[in-house]
């Protein structure tokens, strides 16, 4: 979580919303890392897990991330969870829940959702949420602070 967190805080000094993933080969190894960069790209498509898991295919050269997990300092949303199912990640490991677009248990589980043809991840949420979230809360404040 410690370098999902250092992207997340890049990503906030760029004026991106200060969200950060990485995704982790089964030696805890990172073979990508992500953060929103939706302004700077312009890409509706461009949150940090997205860009993570598109990273970590392009080095292993395989859509498919079966023995790696995810870990991202915001719950993903329905499209990041989307991804995440398509690569076939078997673990995600999220910080801050996400009240109002959250996909993997607060208002939507997606991930969870035994209906859907791909395999249900473990998800692990709450990790490191306090410094996740305050990130969030920080950016916010300033964002609402401007002119």
């Amino acid at each position: 979580m410690a370098r999902a967190l250092e992207e997340a805080r890049i990503a906030g000094e760029e004026g991106e919303i200060p969200v950060g993933a990485v995704v982790l080969d089964a030696a805890g190894s990172v073979i990508g890392a992500g953060r929103n960069a939706r302004e700077a790209v312009p890409d509706p498509s461009a949150h940090a897990e997205v860009l993570a898991i598109r990273r970590a295919a392009a080095a292993r050269g395989d859509r498919v991330l079966d023995d790696c997990t995810l870990v991202v300092t915001l719950e993903p949303c329905v499209m990041c969870a989307g991804v995440i199912l398509a690569a076939r990640l078997p673990r995600v490991v999220f910080g801050a829940w996400d009240d109002k677009a959250g996909a993997a248990g607060s208002v939507y589980d997606l991930l969870r959702d035994g209906r859907l043809p791909h395999p249900v991840p473990e998800v692990v949420a709450g990790v490191r949420s306090a410094e996740c979230a305050e990130l969030l809360r920080g950016f916010f404040e300033r964002r609402r602070e401007l002119p």
